[in-house]
């Protein structure tokens, strides 16, 4: 929004001068008001309100303009974010708004990216699974981490069953960090060496029967 003190003002006649192409993203347009600009909004509001050259500005149709540039300009800051690297939509929202976005217009935005296919839960979903588990994080901490970020919990679960298998694949990785790891911890008491080799599986996100069973297999055949 770029509208001055004087402009907001109930009552104020804002008379559209020209409405001009931006020049920084296809698609908007301003609407210039005694050679300002008024609002920065997308070329399809405009048309939607049908203003033109010359048309007088109300109250009313500026509130509804004025909602439009907060969304468009929440819009712009969401292309920048998405440049960077992927979000999933409900963390994309709480970081435009903490960016000083309205939630409404920052949830307007989001659901704009997500019609253009540039922003899908199911894809950021896969991407991050793919490489944060080649990075040796598990099944737990996974499902964990986007559940933070607002993915829904089916959603997370079904793309794990995808990517890892029914199984989550967590044994394979869980033992080969499992070697790697006891090879640090020579010299313990297997005692030690066991608590310590399942508190760090555990923040890497490998869990339950099957990892402490391995641990104990692996001690038990001296692979440490």
């Amino acid at each position: 929004m770029t509208a001055t003190p004087s402009e907001v003002t109930p009552g104020y006649r804002r008379v559209v001068g020209a409405i001009v192409p931006d020049a920084r993203r296809a698609g908007s347009v301003r609407i210039m008001v005694e050679g300002r600009p008024l609002f920065t909004l997308a070329a399809e509001a405009v048309e939607a309100e049908a203003i033109t050259a010359g048309h007088l500005v109300d109250d009313a149709q500026f509130g509804r303009l004025s909602a439009a540039a907060d969304q468009e300009a929440a819009l712009r800051t969401a292309f920048r974010l998405l440049e960077r690297r992927p979000f999933a939509a409900r963390d994309l929202a709480r970081r435009l708004m903490q960016k000083g976005h309205p939630a409404k217009a920052a949830q307007a935005a989001v659901d704009k990216a997500s019609q253009m296919g540039i922003v899908d839960d199911r894809t950021f979903t896969r991407h991050y699974i793919e490489t944060r588990a080649a990075r040796g994080r598990g099944p737990l901490r996974l499902r964990r981490d986007l559940t933070a970020l607002g993915v829904e919990r089916g959603v997370v679960d079904r793309i794990l069953g995808e990517v890892l298998g029914s199984d989550n694949g967590q044994y394979p990785d869980a033992e080969a960090l499992a070697r790697k790891r006891l090879g640090q911890l020579k010299g313990l008491p297997a005692s030690a060496q066991r608590r310590r080799l399942v508190a760090f599986l555990a923040r890497r996100g490998y869990g339950g029967d099957s990892v402490r069973q391995m641990v104990g297999r692996l001690l038990k055949t001296g692979e440490r």
